[in-house]
């Protein structure tokens, strides 16, 4: 599943490369004075309360350690474990003597509580109830080999939960691609600073839950460290979705426009139309073939539903919008070509989705008042790229999007990212349920109620928080199970989400 940030602390917020999370570590230790050994505890503490916490059944514990810090953080986790009288058995795949500095204190406090080092060959991981990865940290730069390799392949085929100490083995810190082989953790416990590595390329499928702690470290200035993300949270909702006036109107939320649904293709603008109207539009119109229309209007009357035979249909309807959604349903033919040639036409804002983005990347043009919304393989149609390329690198093709084509880019996926500055916007809510039909209509719906809700602020801002109201929408649609989550549930739980409930 997407990797969820179960609690967010005052570092929490921003995202960077496993060398800024070091110049962060540095900054505590000789700038704000905090021993490093003390930030070790602090890091072992938080892994345990939240590892018992999540697994209070679990009472044999296996942790497996390598020979830099994060075994050390490894020790520490063994060591409360022992004093709660806990089974613990240490594996040291690393020599314990090549241990030194704060991992070292670890290991020896750790011993003297009464705990015990194996080597790896004498534990059988299925021997337990819980494992722990505490091998190797961000540090790693090559390929998986030798024991580490091993013991890799040793905890996933354990059977058991895996809980990973700071990023699951074997994972790129700063790219999330897999070094040859990684753990595949249910639970990651991260600290310092969020490293980019969890949530970009394989990152989300491996590191299971995410929870972090920035261990009472004092926030650092963004533009000092230089961090490569920015996590959207409630605080944005907070902010640009306060109460509401007790003397408004629906003239003051705005008249969104949704046009697309071709022959058959209904079904999309009514989504994006309901999602529209659940997110807060004041009024929501949309304009699709005539055959489409009763259909439309049954499911959700409320919905303003007009049959449009080309593109002149479209002029006064867009002359009272005040932000156009086009995409959901459109098609390629002439009709949706001449529609959406009609509404580039206008100086409204805009949302493009679905077809509209493949009729794009025919005709590629360059705008700034739009926003554009492509999954993996549209973005890539638009980049004359293949998907796999986009999604090795995402942050890379997010940035390329934004320069060709202007504008504010989402780029969708596990680990959705949108421009802004100044760096990009990261949501890290959202399921693998949300993976079906007419999710992205859903999106686009969310997108443009809140555009055109908060007219004059900073449209990158306004379109992150969009997103990460879906996908939290979608997660908590998704309690009732991710298979069989319909983007129809999500719609029903955006009102919910929108008034912080």
């Amino acid at each position: 599943m997407l990797s969820i940030i179960a609690r967010m602390d005052a570092n929490g917020q921003w995202v960077y490369t496993p060398d800024k999370v070091r110049e962060l570590d540095r900054i505590a230790i000789e700038e704000q004075g905090i021993a490093g050994y003390t930030l070790m505890r602090r890091a072992g503490q938080f892994a345990f309360d939240t590892i018992r916490e999540r697994n209070p059944a679990a009472h044999h514990w296996i942790i497996y350690c390598g020979s830099g810090n994060n075994a050390g953080d490894g020790y520490v986790i063994g060591r409360l474990a022992l004093e709660s009288e806990l089974h613990v058995v240490v594996v040291a795949v690393g020599e314990p003597d090549r241990l030194g500095g704060d991992a070292a204190r670890a290991c020896q406090d750790y011993i003297a509580a009464g705990g015990k080092v194996q080597s790896f060959s004498e534990v059988a991981p299925a021997a337990g109830d819980l494992v722990i990865d505490a091998l190797l940290g961000t540090g790693l730069q090559r390929p998986l080999q030798g024991v580490y390799a091993e013991a890799v392949s040793a905890i996933n085929a354990s059977g058991l939960p895996v809980v990973a100490v700071d990023i699951p083995t074997g994972l790129n810190g700063t790219d999330g691609q897999v070094m040859g082989d990684c753990v595949h953790a249910a639970l990651t416990v991260t600290f310092v600073g969020l490293k980019q590595g969890l949530f970009l390329g394989a990152g989300p499928s491996v590191c299971g839950e995410l929870c972090f702690s920035d261990l009472r470290i004092a926030p650092v200035a963004a533009d000092r460290v230089g961090p490569v993300l920015r996590c959207v949270g409630d605080r944005e909702r907070r902010r640009h979705l306060p109460g509401r006036n007790r003397a408004a109107h629906k003239g003051d939320f705005g008249h969104v426009l949704v046009v697309g649904g071709n022959h058959g293709m209904g079904g999309a603008v009514r989504l994006a139309g309901s999602a529209a109207l659940r997110t807060g539009a004041g009024l929501v119109s949309v304009a699709t073939r005539a055959d489409n229309v009763s259909a439309v209007i049954a499911g959700r009357p409320e919905l303003m539903c007009r049959g449009v035979p080309d593109a002149d249909g479209l002029n006064d309807l867009l002359a009272r919008a005040s932000v156009v959604a086009i995409g959901p349903g459109l098609g390629q033919d002439s009709w949706a070509s001449d529609l959406l040639a009609r509404v580039l036409a206008s100086d409204l804002p805009l949302v493009l989705d679905a077809d509209a983005l493949n009729l794009l990347a025919i005709n590629p043009h360059r705008r700034e008042n739009w926003v554009l919304t492509p999954h993996p393989g549209e973005a890539g149609r638009l980049l004359g790229i293949s998907t796999q390329a986009v999604q090795v690198d995402r942050v890379g093709a997010l940035l390329e999007l934004q320069r060709r084509y202007g504008g504010v880019v989402l780029l969708k996926g596990a680990g959705t990212l949108v421009t802004g500055q100044p760096v990009p916007w990261l949501i890290t809510a959202g399921n693998p349920g949300m993976s079906s039909a007419g999710m992205g209509d859903v999106l686009t719906g969310v997108t443009a109620a809140v555009l055109a809700q908060c007219s004059g602020k900073d449209p990158a801002t306004l379109v992150a928080l969009a997103a990460w109201l879906h996908a939290s929408a979608g997660d908590r649609a998704a309690r009732a199970g991710e298979r069989g989550l319909l983007a129809g549930d999500v719609v029903q739980e955006l009102r919910a989400c929108l008034n912080g409930k």
